[in-house]
């Protein structure tokens, strides 16, 4: 699978403990089980239409939102989004679906597939 962002905010904590203000295990924590929930549903595609993997897309950039609500909406900002995103593009990939082609069947740049959804 993809490199889960929190491997990196884990890292950095350990580097540097003050960190740990912006990385709160809360956060680490409740964002690993959104991820580990993607990631089982997109192993779980067999010839998946694109619907199913847009609607992969929006359950974890939801999940994802309310993770950002509960830390008070500061959880994840441009780092953290980039990472977020390159991820779940990553484990698309991963999973044999052509994130690029996917985006333009609906007329959007392969980095926009979490627009819709995201609100961090």
């Amino acid at each position: 699978m993809a490199d889960r962002p929190t491997e990196v905010w884990r890292a950095d904590v350990a580097e540097d403990p003050d960190l740990a203000d912006l990385y709160p295990e809360s956060l680490i924590l409740r964002t690993d089980e959104v991820l580990a929930e993607f990631e089982v549903e997109v192993a779980d595609f067999e010839a998946p239409s694109d619907d199913d993997v847009f609607s992969a897309v929006e359950n974890v950039v939801l999940a994802l939102n309310a993770v950002n609500e509960e830390h008070d909406e500061i959880g994840y900002e441009t780092d953290e989004r980039e990472l977020l995103c390159a991820y779940i593009d990553g484990t698309l990939t991963e999973a044999g679906i052509d994130v690029a082609a996917l985006a333009a069947r609906r007329g959007l740049g392969q980095y926009e597939i979490t627009d819709k959804w995201r609100e961090w």
